[in-house]
């Protein structure tokens, strides 16, 4: 045995020691709203990893590009290091010059959803973009397809939304707007990974989509992001930005990929000028290690069951609620859709006779961790408060959100006994029990 496989058995063999065989005791256990949950698979390929100490993507990102473009039978798959950052490049490879008049200009609107993620947002604002907001449903949370239409002006150039805690929007409704006004559509599929919408992969049926590999996401790098495109000049352009702006496209390590490396003229830099030291961008550094993307190749095995353990959790959830759901707004899916659940959201009723901090504070208290559907309201938060902006009705519903609506977790790590445990807790409340 070579000592790197001695090493890699011994990894093995802490995982055993250290992670297996872990059981939620009710009296003294967290029920986590997310979490990452892997085996000794993810513990091997990093340490593996490790040992070729290449520490800048290498053969791993490069594994972990082509399965996951396939997996989405897409050409291209663009590892980032967030989910935000591949928001920040997917909406800013739209911008490239190299788009010639398709390009978004500074001024351009772009339509897009105020209760949900600020990094959604902060690309359209960071390209000097003008966001168009419009409401949502409850239920769902996604976009009013009626508002999207009524969104539309003669600046309007894209169309820039998350499928909101794993269900679709309204794919129809967005697809035939941007067919019919030329409009780029950008999916943020970051919570969304494995949803379906007419039995296709949301994340492909726009120009350009992301995911997020964050520890709350449907499988994780621990930090970590892709850009899916099935467009090859995007994909050029994304890479790009990626990249720190750098025109030439050779992978770490490679050289003269194009074979004309110093046989080309740019700008006003001299002929021949070295074309691995050429910038066609204003880009950034966000390239992955090939230390997350070892432990990507082995969340990815795990993927198809990871999305039925979901839903079998969402499903759950959904016979827990039932009784409650004359005080209780249910988590729904939208029509012809097939969502990979990030989560269960619950409105608290106007008329509930409680409160949704009530609610949560009970659950809190319980060990139950809850999370608040992240914004509420983006335009009330201090950073956001005064930018230049387009607002259609007056976001009733996103308010409605902030000021009641949360959601707990379905992701793998949940048990039957943890859901026990949740069934437990709420039938307490309903009977009347609070913190005092």
């Amino acid at each position: 045995m070579s000592k790197r496989e001695e090493i890699l058995s011994l990894v093995r063999e802490y995982y055993q020691e250290r992670f297996a065989d872990r059981r939620f005791d009710a009296s003294r256990d967290l029920v986590h709203y997310a979490g990452r949950v892997f085996d000794e698979n993810e513990l091997v390929n990093l340490v593996d990893s490790s040992l070729d100490f290449f520490l800048t993507a290498n053969r791993y990102a490069e594994e972990f590009e082509a399965s996951f473009a396939e997996y989405f039978g897409l050409s291209n798959a663009i590892l980032v290091n967030s989910g935000s950052s591949a928001n920040l490049v997917a909406l800013t490879t739209l911008t490239s010059p190299k788009l010639g008049e398709r390009r978004l200009k500074p001024g351009d609107e772009v339509i897009t959803v105020a209760a949900g993620f600020p990094t959604t947002l902060a690309p359209i604002l960071q390209n000097q973009l003008v966001p168009v907001f419009v409401d949502v449903n409850f239920g769902d949370y996604t976009a009013i397809p009626e508002q999207l239409t009524a969104a539309i002006s003669d600046k309007t150039r894209a169309i820039f939304m998350a499928h909101t805690l794993g269900v679709p929007f309204d794919l129809d409704a967005v697809m035939a707007l941007a067919k019919k006004h030329d409009l780029w559509v950008i999916e943020d599929n970051c919570d969304a990974l494995g949803s379906r919408y007419h039995g296709q992969l949301t994340g492909t049926f726009g120009h350009i989509g992301t995911v997020s590999f964050y520890p709350a996401h449907h499988i994780t790098m621990g930090e970590g992001g892709c850009v899916i495109t099935n467009d090859d000049e995007l994909a050029r352009i994304a890479r790009s930005i990626r990249d720190w702006g750098r025109d030439c496209y050779c992978s770490g390590g490679e050289n003269n990929t194009c074979g004309k490396r110093f046989g080309q003229q740019f700008g006003s830099l001299p002929p021949g000028y070295d074309h691995k030291y050429v910038y066609s961008h204003v880009g950034y550094n966000l390239k992955v290690t090939d230390m997350q993307a070892a432990i990507g190749c082995a969340q990815l095995q795990k993927l198809p069951e990871f999305i039925e353990k979901r839903k079998q959790n969402h499903l759950a959830l959904d016979k827990i609620l039932k009784p409650y759901e004359d005080k209780l707004i249910l988590h729904s899916a939208t029509k012809n859709s097939d969502p990979s659940w990030f989560c269960y959201v619950i409105t608290v009723k106007r008329d509930a006779g409680f409160t949704r901090n009530e609610l949560t504070r009970f659950l809190e208290a319980n060990r139950i961790e809850t999370r608040n559907l992240f914004s509420g309201n983006l335009l009330r938060h201090p950073a956001f408060e005064n930018i230049e902006c387009r607002i259609v009705g007056n976001l009733e519903n996103t308010d409605g959100i902030m000021h009641s609506t949360f959601f707990i977790g379905v992701y793998p790590g949940l048990s039957d006994a943890h859901l026990d445990y949740i069934n437990s807790v709420f039938d307490r409340f309903f009977k009347g029990e609070r913190i005092q």
